[in-house]
């Protein structure tokens, strides 16, 4: 959901809540609902990205009024980055365009439409081993995309020696999610919704068993099933399934069934005379078949037979396919609502993303802005408690940690990090790192031996421990208060813009349409 991105307080700016008279909208199935600054948005467009909300986790407390302002909020982002020529740039415009051709492979061959394929799809769920749901929780360790061999080898190391643990029942699995995982949450996974190298390692699980180590493209895992759930009912799943088999798919364009199929749509009509004096001189001028009226001349054939190899009769088999695809490809916006929908909101997506780049997210993450906000604003980051600046060492052996008492001794606080693990930590890991400004509740280790809090958990297989550092009792700069710096001068740059967005725009809403919104029903 891309509107829905950063929360934010409710705006009512300008708005006119205008009675059903003034929009005169009835003649249709699909009112007006919104008009912002003269541009209708039609009711299914608001349904469409509020009924994918209301699908996410505590979607029970969702406001309708509230969620309205907030796709307003991004519309009207959307509408001022068309203003600035961000949707005609060449890189817009070729993320876009590869972007559709990607997802409109399913449309093409008709698949998301088909219910008898969502049907073959859940039959095969219900028999497949990945049947239902598996209610999981893991350990896992996220990977950037650019990390390096050496830090690899670290994570591995790690999880391999978190699972030895676990194997031999020397430390328990919720406690290792606890202290050492990047994710601490339990949650559902159902057939076609997680990346098939976590499916198929959770749904071969029983309830209470673990897997070994796993790599995603997200990272690395341990997982464990807690709960099973069985398959729901056809009706209950079948929506579900068309939008992961439309993500998941890659189907066959050149399916002669399909082909065939929209030859009759179109009223395909293969022009004897020309294809008779082509494959009598190897060339013509005349039209070689006729698709949804319109005429295909060897002219045209030339120019794709010149860049495409073969057989005379082969290239105009591949030519003939090839423009019925483009026409079902121009026309797949009026055929599936649904498709116009979700290209809609992929490009808002990019023009919302770019635009809040260059207004908040670019500005906000400047070092020179930041330092200004934090003294403009500093009453509002003092501490209640003291936090603790400092390094907190797991050691494998009493040796290793007498060695790295003794070099954060000798050196300043900024070169520990690379004395460690050039003189600890070599071939072979010796020491696992974790530095920076800690708060109660941050570290297990420096809240036992800082805080005085509940006794902590030796790490598996670095059992020795060493904190080292100071207590502070407030940010001595920007950088100690970073995350949550960067955070609300955020939703403040946010803020202003959204003011200037509504002070300098009209929004007209049909309140009769907004009762009506999934309390309708579609009449041929």
């Amino acid at each position: 959901m891309l509107y829905f991105g950063i929360k934010m307080k409710k705006r009512i700016g300008n708005i006119l809540l205008l009675l059903l008279g003034s929009f005169n909208l009835f003649a249709g199935q699909d009112p007006v609902l919104v008009r912002i600054n003269g541009k209708d948005v039609l009711r299914s467009e608001f349904e469409y990205q509020y009924n994918k909300l209301r699908l996410m986790p505590g979607s029970e407390k969702i406001n309708l009024n509230e969620s309205l302002n907030l796709f307003i909020d991004f519309k009207l982002k959307a509408l001022e980055a068309e203003a600035t020529g961000i949707d005609t740039t060449k890189v817009f415009r070729e993320e876009f365009d590869g972007y559709r051709r990607q997802i409109s492979k399913s449309y093409l061959a008709g698949e998301v439409s088909s219910e008898e394929i969502i049907r073959k799809t859940y039959d095969k769920m219900k028999s497949d081993y990945r049947s239902g749901q598996v209610l999981v929780c893991h350990i896992f360790k996220r990977l950037s995309q650019n990390i390096s061999s050496y830090a690899l080898r670290e994570k591995e190391r790690e999880m391999d020696s978190i699972y030895n643990s676990l194997k031999n029942g020397t430390i328990e699995f919720n406690v290792c999610v606890k202290n050492f995982s990047d994710e601490k949450n339990t949650f559902w996974v159902s057939w076609l919704q997680m990346p098939t190298e976590f499916e198929s390692v959770v749904f071969d699980l029983n309830p209470g068993e673990f897997s070994t180590p796993f790599f995603t493209p997200q990272g690395i895992h341990i997982a464990k099933v807690i709960q099973r759930k069985p398959i729901p009912s056809f009706e209950d799943a079948k929506k579900d399934i068309a939008f992961r088999l439309l993500q998941r798919s890659a189907v066959d364009q050149g399916s002669s069934s399909m082909i065939d199929l929209l030859k009759q749509q179109y009223n395909y009509a293969l022009n004897k005379e020309g294809t008779d004096e082509l494959f009598a001189k190897g060339e013509t001028d005349k039209p070689l078949f006729q698709l949804a009226g319109k005429n295909f001349t060897g002219k045209s054939f030339a120019r794709f037979a010149a860049v495409f190899p073969g057989g005379l009769r082969y290239q105009l088999d591949r030519y003939i396919t090839k423009m019925i695809l483009a026409c079902e490809n121009s026309r797949l916006e009026a055929k599936y609502p649904d498709l116009k929908l979700l290209l809609r909101e992929y490009r808002e997506g990019m023009l919302v993303n770019e635009i809040s780049s260059r207004k908040i997210w670019n500005i906000s993450s400047d070092d020179k802005e930041l330092s200004g906000y934090f003294k403009a604003h500093r009453s509002n980051y003092n501490w209640h408690v003291p936090c603790y600046r400092g390094i907190v060492l797991n050691c494998a052996t009493k040796k290793i940690r007498k060695k790295a008492r003794k070099i954060l001794k000798s050196l300043p606080e900024s070169e520990w990090q690379n004395a460690l693990r050039l003189m600890v930590n070599g071939s072979q890991k010796q020491v696992h790192i974790e530095q920076g400004l800690f708060k109660p509740g941050d570290n297990q280790y420096i809240d036992d031996e800082i805080f005085n809090k509940a006794k902590a958990i030796p790490f598996p297989s670095f059992p020795f421990t060493l904190v080292s550092g100071q207590k502070v009792k407030g940010p001595q700069s920007y950088r100690d208060v970073r995350d949550q710096l960067i955070s609300d001068y955020q939703k403040e740059l946010e803020s202003r813009w959204l003011l200037q967005l509504r002070g300098n725009s009209k929004v007209e809403i049909n309140q009769e349409v907004l009762k009506t919104v999934n309390n309708h029903r579609e009449t041929n």
